[in-house]
């Protein structure tokens, strides 16, 4: 049963897939034509002859749909190839391998992403059953009106007040750069790392509050409480173990996104990282690199949401997959 499941939405999965790349071939091949591409990387005032070249070096230069002496030898035909056997070619920016960039940057991304995401999930969770614990009093309130005015702030600035403050003015730590070793790497990710639980806690503790307000209200929770359990048993056997439902939606589908790392926290921050990698990609007008990276997030989040079903099963007995 589970392995039919499995098959049947493997199979969801890769027809989302295909549409994907169906979607990334209508806007970068035909909405945006070679040979615009071409002019972003070569320069606007570059010979056609270099700009013919370079289009022939990228094999841009195929019909897009139809060939008819090599039926296959097409953009589209290509385009699919190279994404479903992840050859992913070389960047339009400075024909650098773009595996090879992959293989780079996922290091410093998960540096980051992961000591984030392990922390974040366990404080979040804690201060929201704080917060629920004391539902209707003055904690409560100051717990959502705080939460909310956590939300209200961009990351953006996060980020600069805490460059400013606890790297310039304090000194504590780097405002920007990264370095691999095991001595100092700590040094370099602590900023960004204190930033961005800054930013997710309030979203990440309303979110948790809320259904644990919700859980709250069960007829088992009720009966609990009528059966003498203290408040800490309500709260962790009855209500946090019968919420891990959403909990889970929210963690396992965000756990394949570590690998592609944090836009504005590695651009920011100087980590070169897959997130920073897409960042430039996008100043550089670098498809090739923006095509593969919006293209392993869909892989991605296919793969998040089989794990997330399979994930449902283990915690709650209830749940079947059919």
């Amino acid at each position: 049963m589970i392995l039919a499941y499995l098959v049947r939405r493997a199979g969801y999965g890769f027809v989302t897939v295909l549409g994907v790349l169906f979607f990334l071939f209508v806007l970068f091949f035909l909405v945006t034509k070679p040979e615009d591409i071409a002019r972003k990387a070569v320069g606007e005032k570059a010979p056609p002859e270099a700009i013919a070249q370079w289009i022939a070096n990228h094999g841009y230069d195929k019909p897009r749909f139809w060939n008819p002496e090599h039926p296959a030898d097409t953009l589209v035909v290509e385009h699919f190839r190279r994404a479903l056997t992840f050859e992913f070619g070389r960047s339009d920016a400075d024909d650098v391998p773009i595996t090879r960039r992959l293989r780079e940057g996922v290091g410093p991304s998960l540096a980051l992403t992961g000591p984030l995401f392990l922390l974040e999930i366990p404080i979040t969770i804690a201060l929201a059953l704080l917060v629920a614990l004391f539902r209707g009093t003055y904690i409560d309130r100051m717990g959502v009106v705080a939460c909310v005015l956590a939300m209200s702030v961009s990351i953006l600035l996060y980020i600069i007040g805490g460059q400013y403050v606890l790297g310039k003015v304090l000194k504590w730590f780097p405002i920007s750069g990264f370095d691999p070793r095991p001595s100092v790497i700590v040094r370099f990710l602590a900023l960004p790392i204190l930033v961005g639980l800054m930013a997710a806690v309030g979203e990440g503790v309303r979110f948790y509050r809320t259904v644990f307000v919700e859980e709250s209200d069960r007829d088992h929770v009720r009966t609990a409480r009528a059966k003498g359990c203290t408040d800490r048993e309500v709260m962790t056997r009855h209500v946090l173990r019968n919420a891990l439902i959403p909990i889970l939606t929210q963690v396992v589908v965000a756990i394949p996104f570590l690998f592609t790392g944090s836009l504005l926290l590695e651009s920011f921050f100087g980590i070169p990282g897959l997130g920073s990698m897409t960042v430039e990609a996008i100043h550089g007008n670098d498809f090739a690199t923006l095509r593969t990276m919006v293209y392993i997030g869909a892989l991605l989040f296919v793969a998040g949401q089989i794990v997330t079903d399979v994930s449902y099963v283990l915690v709650d007995p209830r749940v079947r997959l059919e």
